[in-house]
């Protein structure tokens, strides 16, 4: 499979299960974004990061983004994880927002979970802003997302799913 690192940042261990249930398919190393060696990235052919999502930014991305230049010869996998279902028009602003002026990216969402109750703060403060807006859509206009957002403030839930993987991998093994 050639020489893989996937590297992750986490925050409900949603992605860190991607970034273990990839590396193992792909016999890759696994790390920690907190514990990577930025010049170790020279010594693999593939790079893979995931990370979640905050307002369409993609957590710890910038560790690879800002070595993008050095990184030219390399193929670069990138997956996002978010409790919203993978609709294209929400996936597009992820990819503008994270990868305006770099072409070497293969973009992979894959829907993770979401627990009020495990968040800090800040993002409990961010958290409730959206609470608000999706309360403030009548109810007979709220589609089954929205709902389903509006439900898991109080009901955690965890769409993560290893079948999610597949077309990640499968992009992998199609140019390897």
């Amino acid at each position: 499979m050639g020489n893989v690192i996937v590297i992750y940042e986490s925050k409900y261990g949603t992605t860190e299960r991607y970034a273990n249930w990839i590396s193992k398919e792909l016999g890759a190393k696994c790390v920690k974004r907190k514990d990577l060696d930025i010049n170790e990235l020279s010594n693999f052919d593939t790079i893979i990061y995931g990370g979640w999502l905050c307002a369409a930014s993609i957590k710890g991305f910038k560790t690879i983004s800002d070595e993008i230049k050095k990184l030219k010869d390399k193929k670069i996998i990138v997956y996002s994880v978010g409790c919203s279902s993978p609709k294209k028009e929400a996936t597009d602003g992820i990819e503008k927002m994270n990868f305006e002026g770099i072409d070497n990216i293969n973009y992979f969402y894959l829907r993770g979970g979401f627990n009020y109750n495990k968040l800090g703060l800040g993002n409990k403060i961010l958290m409730n802003m959206l609470k608000i807006k999706l309360k403030s859509i009548k109810e007979e206009d709220r589609d089954e997302d929205t709902k389903g957002m509006l439900d898991a403030y109080t009901n955690p839930i965890d769409f993560t799913d290893k079948s999610n993987i597949v077309p990640l991998i499968n992009s992998i093994k199609r140019t390897v």
